[in-house]
């Protein structure tokens, strides 16, 4: 059995701070998670479409390109992406006005997202 939370669940980041996009994918793949990385929204959906089915998306929201609610809009308008859970990640204000999983507030611990991940992978029941 492996100790590591994260083994066998993968994770897709969309964040366009490379600094923190590579500081958050370090921990994460500490954790025992797979990491795929978009920098945008649009990337993100491209890894989608081309088959990428990560268990969990970390979303920031201001983004070039297609920001994070533009990413979500159009992630639930396909069936076969829409039942990925969201978390966002950002600095940005966002009104709930399209469902994500849970909100993290930037700047924030690293034990705050990891138990928000955690949170989402625990068994129901």
């Amino acid at each position: 059995m492996n100790s590591q939370p994260g083994a066998g669940k993968s994770i897709l980041l969309v964040e366009d701070d490379e600094i923190i996009r590579r500081a958050i994918q370090m921990v994460l793949e500490w954790e025992g998670y797979q990491v795929q990385c978009a920098s945008n929204g649009q990337e993100a959906l491209d890894a989608l479409r081309a088959g990428s089915r990560p268990s969990l998306i970390l979303l920031d929201i201001m983004m070039p390109v297609l920001d994070g609610e533009q990413f979500r809009r159009e992630q639930l308008r396909d069936p076969n992406l829409a039942s990925i859970p969201v978390i966002v990640v950002s600095a940005a204000r966002f009104t709930d006005t399209i469902k994500v999983t849970h909100y993290i507030h930037k700047p924030f611990e690293v034990q705050e997202l990891l138990s928000a991940i955690h949170e989402q992978f625990a068994p129901v029941g």
